[in-house]
Parts: C-alpha cells; sequence; structure tokens
C-alpha cells in the first residue's frame, strides 16, 4: 500500500504494511502458511527500498514547486497573460512599484519587456524569469519569445522545467511558430496545458482551435498522455479565465490550478536530494556589483552558499574550485537571497566570472557534468566591420575592431544561437544567426552603446548534405485582403516558392482574406517582406518558421530595381533633390550631408544611377537666391535599420552610428572592379 507522494503518505504507507505483515504472521497457522519472523522483520526496510516515495521539490521556505515556460506564437499574448498572473499572485501597490521601477505603463502593461527593443518592436526577444505562489505552490514562469528568429531563447529553457503553458489565439489558431516551440516541449516530455487566449474577441471559435491544436499534438507525434491535455480559456488582456468558454472569470485562478493540477512536480527522490549537486546553467545575467550570474535548475543534489563548486562539460576538464558568493531564488518579478536550496529548485548563483550558458555547475569531488543544451544551427550570416566612411568617428566612441570583437565575443555568453568567426580581413567579423531580425536587433543594441560599424548584406549559409549544395528553406504563412493576393502570389512565384496550401474566408468589411503557405528558400525572404506590405498597402501578415536544408535553387532575383548614388562629397540642396526626384524615390532630405557614392535613392530601373543632388541653382540678378527653396520637394522615404538590411545588395554595406543609419556601395568591392578594368 502506498499512500501519496508527500512525506507524511510515505509514513503512513510503511506504517500500514508493518501493520498488514504482522496480522499475517499471526494468521499463518490458521491458514497453513509458513511464516519467517526475521524475514516478516526484514520486509517493511525493503518495501521501504522498493517503493521509495517521490518528493515534491520545495525550496528554502518549504512549499511545492512547479516550474513551467510560457511558449506561443508571436504576437497570441504570452506576455500580457504573464501581466495578467503577477496581478492575480502579488500586492496591488507592489506590483504598482514594479511597474513604475521599471519605466512601464500599468494600463499598457508589458511588464516582463524590461528590454527597450522589446517594447519599442512589441515582441519578447529575451526569455525571463520570474515567480507566483498559489495556494502554497511557489510556480516559477519562464516567458520566451515568440518570433522564430528567437527560437533558441525557447530551446535552452527546455530542461529548466518540467512543463509548458502553450498559448493559441482563439481566432488564428496554431501558427508556424506554435509548431516550433510545441516540437521542443514534447521532445523533452513536457506536460502541456493548452489555453485558448484572446476569447473576447469577436471572431473567436474556440472549437475550430481545439481541433488545431489537436491535430498538431498528432502530427508532431505526442504520446497519448500528452495528447490528454488540460485546456483553460483566458482573456489576458481583461484578466479572465475559466475552464470552459462561455464561463470565463475574473482572475487567473482557473489557469493557475490547472498549472498545479496538471504540470507534474520536479521528479526528485530522496536518493537524488543525496546526490552530488548538478545545476545545468540555462541563461546568464550580469550584475553591476556581483557580476556574472548563473540561472539554472537544481538537478540533484543540495546547494549552499558559501561552498566550493567547479563549472564542467563533457569531455572537458573541470574549471577550478570557486565558492558560490550568494545564491538567490526568484520571487515574483526580484530574487530573494537563500542560504541553501534543494533539487527541483531554479536558482541564480554568483561568483564565477567564466560562467557558460550550458555549463554545469558541479561537486568539486565528484563533478559529473550533464549533456549541453543542444541549439539548431544558424541559417543566415552578415559581416560586421570597422567604419570606414568618409564620416567615421564622428557620432560613436567605439570604434576599433578590437572593441567590435570584444562585444561580440560577450554577445556568445547569453545569445547561444549566435556565431562569430574571423575572416581575411582583420577588420571584419562573420556573425551567423537563425535570421535577419535576430542580427539586426544585435546590431540596433551595439548602436545604441556608441558603436560605429560597416554591416554587409545578409546572406544563407551554405553547406553540403550527402554531396549535394544544400540551402536552408523556411515555411512561410502568409495572410493578405483577397484583393490583393495575386500580386503576392505572383511575388512569391518568382523568387521560386512553392505552394502547400490556399485558403480563403469571407471578412465582415466584404473584402475577404486569403491565407497561403509556401515552402521558399530562405535567401529568397530577404526583401520579400517589404515588396508585400507595398503591394497589399500595409495590409500583409507573414509569419516563418525553419523549416529544413534543401537543394540549392539556383539564381533568385530578389531585388528589382538600383539605387541611386551620390556623385560627389557635399550638402544636399532642394535644387540638385528636385532634379533626381525624377529618376526615382529619394532617402536623403535636403541639407544631409553626403558623400561619393552613398545611397541617396531607390531608382525606378534596374541598375545603379549616380547624380549629383549637391549642385546647386545658378544666381542671376533676373532672380532670388531663396526664393523658390524646398518648393516641389516630395518627403524622403524613411527607411530604419531592418529595412536599410534588408534592402542592400551583395555589393552594398550599411553604415551604422549612434545618430545616423546611412547605405553605400562597398569600397573594397568598387576598388577591386576598378582595378579590373584598368
Amino acid at each position: 500500500v502506498h499512500l501519496g507522494s508527500s512525506a507524511r503518505g510515505a509514513a503512513c504507507g510503511l506504517d500500514m504494511r508493518v501493520t498488514l505483515i504482522a496480522l499475517l504472521c499471526a494468521a499463518a497457522p490458521a491458514l497453513g502458511l509458513r511464516s519467517n519472523v526475521a524475514s516478516s522483520r526484514a520486509a517493511p526496510r525493503s518495501a521501504a527500498r522498493t517503493h521509495m516515495p517521490l518528493m515534491t521539490a520545495t525550496a528554502t521556505t518549504g512549499v511545492a514547486i512547479r516550474n513551467i515556460a510560457i511558449i506561443a506564437h508571436v504576437d497570441h499574448g504570452k506576455t500580457t497573460l504573464m501581466d495578467a498572473v503577477l496581478k492575480e499572485s502579488m500586492d496591488e501597490r507592489v506590483l504598482a512599484k514594479s511597474f513604475s521601477d521599471m519605466g512601464v505603463d500599468q494600463d499598457v502593461g508589458r511588464l516582463m519587456d524590461s528590454n527597450d527593443q522589446e517594447r519599442e518592436r512589441g515582441i519578447t526577444i529575451l526569455a525571463k524569469n520570474a515567480a507566483v505562489n498559489w495556494k502554497g505552490t511557489k510556480v516559477n514562469c519562464v516567458d520566451t519569445p515568440g518570433h522564430a528568429d528567437f527560437g533558441g531563447e525557447v530551446e535552452r529553457i527546455m530542461k529548466m522545467v518540467d512543463g509548458v503553458l502553450l498559448v493559441v489565439d482563439s481566432v488564428d489558431g496554431p501558427k508556424p511558430q506554435t509548431r516550433f516551440v510545441l516540437r521542443k516541449a514534447l521532445d523533452q516530455g513536457h506536460a502541456v496545458v493548452v489555453v485558448i487566449n484572446k476569447c473576447d474577441r469577436p471572431t473567436a471559435r474556440p472549437e475550430y482551435v481545439m481541433d488545431k491544436t489537436f491535430d498538431l499534438f498528432v502530427e508532431l507525434g505526442a504520446t497519448d498522455e500528452q495528447c490528454d491535455f488540460r485546456v483553460v480559456y483566458t482573456s489576458a488582456i481583461q484578466g479572465l479565465s475559466g475552464d470552459e468558454f462561455g464561463e470565463l472569470k475574473p482572475g487567473m485562478g482557473a489557469l493557475l490550478d490547472a498549472v498545479i493540477a496538471h504540470v507534474p512536480a520536479p521528479k526528485v527522490t530522496e536518493q537524488t536530494a543525496d546526490e552530488p549537486l548538478q545545476i545545468l546553467i540555462a541563461n546568464i545575467d550580469y550584475d553591476d556589483f556581483k557580476g556574472k550570474l548563473g540561472i539554472g535548475r537544481i538537478t540533484s543534489g543540495r546547494v549552499k552558499q558559501g561552498t566550493q563548486a567547479v563549472l564542467a562539460r563533457p569531455g572537458e576538464e573541470p574549471g577550478k574550485k570557486t565558492k558560490i558568493a550568494e545564491l538567490f531564488v526568484f520571487d515574483a518579478l526580484g530574487r530573494t537571497p537563500v542560504t541553501e536550496a534543494s533539487a527541483g529548485e531554479i536558482v541564480v548563483v554568483s561568483g564565477f566570472d567564466n560562467i557558460r550558458i550550458g555549463d554545469t555547475l558541479t561537486d568539486p569531488d565528484t563533478p559529473i557534468p550533464l549533456e549541453p543544451i543542444a541549439i539548431e544551427e544558424p541559417t543566415v550570416r552578415m559581416t560586421f566591420g570597422v567604419n570606414k566612411s568618409p564620416m567615421a568617428g564622428r557620432e560613436g566612441k567605439q570604434l576599433t575592431s578590437r572593441v567590435i570583437r570584444d562585444r561580440l565575443m560577450k554577445e556568445l555568453d547569453r545569445n547561444v544561437a549566435l556565431r562569430v568567426a574571423e575572416t581575411d580581413n582583420a577588420d571584419t567579423y562573420e556573425v551567423s544567426g537563425r535570421g535577419q531580425l535576430h542580427l539586426s536587433v544585435l546590431v540596433e543594441s551595439m548602436r545604441r552603446e556608441g558603436f560605429e560599424l560597416f554591416v554587409g548584406p545578409p546572406t544563407v549559409i551554405i553547406k553540403e548534405i550527402e554531396g549535394r549544395k544544400c540551402e536552408p528553406f523556411e515555411k512561410v504563412e502568409i495572410t493578405v485582403p483577397s484583393d490583393c493576393s495575386g500580386a503576392c502570389i505572383s511575388a512569391l512565384n518568382l523568387r521560386k516558392g512553392d505552394m502547400l496550401n490556399l485558403n480563403a474566408v469571407d471578412t465582415a468589411d466584404g473584402r475577404g482574406s486569403t491565407t497561403m503557405e509556401y515552402t521558399i528558400a530562405t535567401r529568397a525572404l530577404i526583401g520579400l517582406r517589404n515588396q508585400l506590405l507595398t503591394a497589399t498597402r500595409g495590409e500583409m501578415v507573414m509569419d516563418t518558421v525553419f523549416d529544413a536544408f534543401k537543394p540549392y535553387l539556383g539564381d533568385i532575383n530578389t531585388k528589382e530595381q538600383g539605387s541611386l548614388l551620390a556623385y560627389e562629397a557635399g550638402i544636399a540642396s532642394p535644387f540638385g533633390i528636385i532634379g533626381a526626384q525624377d529618376r526615382g524615390r529619394m532617402l536623403i532630405d535636403p541639407k544631409t550631408e553626403c558623400y561619393k557614392d552613398m545611397i541617396i535613392g531607390i531608382h525606378q530601373r534596374a541598375g545603379d544611377l549616380t547624380l549629383n543632388v549637391c549642385k546647386t541653382k545658378q544666381l542671376t540678378n533676373m532672380r532670388s537666391a531663396g526664393k523658390d527653396n524646398d518648393a516641389g520637394v516630395v518627403p524622403k522615404i524613411e527607411f530604419s535599420l531592418d529595412a536599410c538590411i534588408e534592402y542592400i545588395s551583395e555589393d552594398e554595406l550599411v553604415e551604422v552610428t549612434p545618430t545616423s543609419i546611412r547605405m553605400l556601395k562597398n569600397p573594397d568591392i568598387a576598388r577591386k572592379n576598378g582595378q579590373k578594368k584598368n
């Protein structure tokens, strides 16, 4: 008889076994059975060893623990759901102070998006930890990115948790990134709680979404236990949740109850708790006073502040003994110092300057490293180099190749999906990542830190598989108004896309909506987003996810128009820009300083064209010098950093400084072409 998994249940079960054996021994003569007193006395101990109960992992406070990750496709409401959970479990004054300290409007929400770029772009870029207490159980939560380019953030935290909340939009249903994150969770054997969010939307269709989600589980090979998932309906923005679609109640109680009931506690036995310490580091943080901080889950053993530990990896010699300076556990949005924590808890440790993601913090006497986190390979690469333009050094402070290299190597500490390699040019480095957005976020971060640099065009990583040249492909899902679908299909066909599905539905405005699914080469996607946004007047929604490496498709024409180039260095004049407007759309305003071969506009035809936008009107005594300044000047096209990186060709670069973003012809390529002509 075994009653429960708690220590009290184990004790009761042991007492009942002893009583049962004693009764059988007393009744043995009457039943004609032989009894062995020695074996009967030994039986309880043997049974206790054989049926060792699983303990609920506890922190130093003695509360039960659940470790979960919130995963979803981009814009399905993960971070807003996390806000609602925090509001449910935190004191109002403490929550209001947290919003105030982080400079976040409480009405707008998204408290977990603490990074400036996350708030500006409206997406989650970095995975972050928080913890809530609900009915005596501590729930460690990890908010993860939903964009495909930041899938590495999802992969590295999967070994930190025991279950996931799969958030699905009540209208859109599962999307491409939903498949990716769910596959990662199922591969780890995690329990899944499906959260159908945005149930307040008038067009919500929960039954359709439920069927599509179940089909996705089956397609990904989920086990019978995983397919028997728990479903909770929520409206995170309104703070409502419930077990039925039409019975939503204020608060996130139904969601937290489902987590406690369906997500298992960390599987920790008495034997596991006494084993040597093992903590797999899944994240890195930095504190101005404490230095590098390692974040990970205690797989086995106990960790104590002030004790010695080493960092180890399979196949490598363990590092030197180092004292654990400080130990923390997560508490709401902050960290609480503790002196000891046991297996199953997620902790933060300080004192290790060279700690890396994938390291195992282990016992120095018996170092047993865990397998590091497996991360999928990058698919896109760009070059980062020293700014050599005529305007170099005017705006930034971080200019040399040494500081650029140090910054890129520092990024590798926490950006596990990134790769950095040196090139033949000592001033240039090759940086590889999951996608164009993944790399452009890094460029923007460096720009805000005072760096000046040249950035090359994104190119795909080519591999040779079984003797064949292969390139990365992606699955893309595009939703557009039905009257614009023809232009989009034509653009995708010209880029050698392969259509998988086409679905048209009616909408309330009568225009209709068309959703198309394609597999397309990753390099064909470069520049496609802007082209489709123009074709649909900004009403296009595109989602992508990596598919596989497939045979190389050959040449793909991704740019139909050339560039307008500056003829000479100087200040652009209204007269010069008015004359240049007939040749294309301008990217600069009057009085903008430019230099030779700087890209000043988009040519209306293929091929590049050099124009003199610095020339001024010849003055005579028949007209006034300032009579028609700026008259007839068409406003320039505003290009963001992402748009610039997407626009440039193989022979072009983006000049990035703290205050300016310019495009230009690659001077090295131009110099080589000039030598060939000579």
